[in-house]
């Protein structure tokens, strides 16, 4: 059972100070030791207060996100593959794949501060139809809320990125999910390892998010038998329609996505589910800003 945010003026304090204690310290030698410190607080912070779906961002009295890119380049994977679009990148994770394609925003997280208005300008200043929100798992910052909505009032067409373990009241065009199977865990003994396993499947906060908009499911795939759990994880969730479910093969290269597609294609066409390209990775390689 998930708690509320809190209501208390000394706990919305504490959290306050501890930002304020990040905005100080960052510009120091240790800026990125102290930076990961405070995400690591700011994720255990969250799980405890700001998990609580539909928690309103204006409780926590921000107006910042914290980024680690905004860039133009085009959707690599899912049902708009392939298009043009707007990337912000927030930097913050509660989980810890050992694959993550993002590390910058996770394992070693980078990136500013900076007021969810002053994103806004930059994207509307490119001429660009589709934005995508994403992370790290953007829905751990309470400005992505009001962002979200603004793209929207814009006539931007909006995807939001998520794992699915934190629900918000974000607009979106698209609700892009990607729950995390078991092949995620990271491989070492470290605290993450066992945070990871407790965070990273919240059956009801999906369940939330597929109702707040037009969804799709997208499952790394890494192995043949990863296929069996995805099967089982959908049993949690029978309102989601197969034909919103998309196989992705798990590589950080054009050669092991070749290699994985061999086997994973049938395996999703037998399974009734799509396939999703990695594209961006097959154009450009595993680089930031693409």
């Amino acid at each position: 059972m998930m708690e509320s945010a809190p209501k208390s003026d000394r706990s919305r304090l504490t959290y306050k100070r501890a930002e304020r204690y990040y905005h100080v310290t960052t510009s120091s030698r240790n800026s990125m030791m102290l930076g990961s410190a405070w995400l690591d607080y700011k994720c255990d912070w969250g799980r405890r207060h700001v998990n609580a779906p539909h928690q309103r961002s204006s409780e926590l009295g921000s107006v910042n996100v914290r980024i680690a890119e905004l860039f133009h380049s085009i959707q690599g994977e899912g049902e708009f593959a392939g298009t043009s679009s707007i990337f912000v990148r927030t930097t913050g994770c509660n989980l810890r794949c050992w694959f993550c394609d993002s590390p910058d925003t996770s394992w070693k997280p980078q990136g500013e501060l900076r007021p969810w208005r002053e994103i806004l300008s930059d994207v509307l200043d490119i001429a660009c139809e589709h934005v995508v929100l994403t992370g790290g798992e953007p829905l751990l910052q309470p400005e992505i809320v009001p962002l979200s909505q603004a793209l929207r009032r814009a006539g931007r067409i909006v995807t939001v990125e998520t794992a699915g373990t934190v629900s918000r009241l974000v607009e979106a065009d698209l609700m892009s999910i990607s729950p995390k199977l078991t092949n995620s865990t990271p491989r070492d003994t470290s605290r993450w390892r066992q945070r990871h396993e407790r965070d990273r499947l919240r059956y009801r906060v999906v369940a939330k998010l597929i109702e707040s908009a037009r969804y799709q499911l997208k499952f790394v795939v890494d192995q043949p038998e990863d296929l069996d759990e995805v099967v089982q994880y959908l049993r949690g969730l029978p309102q989601i329609s197969k034909d919103r479910v998309w196989l992705m093969p798990q590589g950080i290269d054009a050669r092991e996505l070749a290699e994985r597609t061999k086997w994973l294609a049938p395996a999703a066409d037998h399974l009734g589910f799509q396939l999703s390209s990695r594209r961006h990775i097959e154009l450009f390689g595993h680089i930031r800003g693409t």
